[in-house]
């Protein structure tokens, strides 16, 4: 189940990316440059667990 540990992670980074994109939010001398790169890698982890879940999904079938 490395897969399985993999997507748990992920799930876990993306959470870190959520609360450090809040708190960059909430901190307004916080750079829209820093907010954009929380995002983007917000998003590129949230496209991961997508494409994972998708994975497991197809082994499971």
């Amino acid at each position: 189940m490395a897969l399985q540990a993999h997507l748990v992670e992920l799930e876990r980074k993306h959470k870190i990316l959520e609360n450090e994109l809040h708190e960059a939010l909430v901190h307004l001398s916080t750079d829209d440059l820093q907010i954009v790169e929380l995002k983007r890698r917000k998003l590129m982890v949230k496209d991961e667990i997508e494409r994972l879940k998708h994975t497991v999904g197809e082994t499971l079938h």
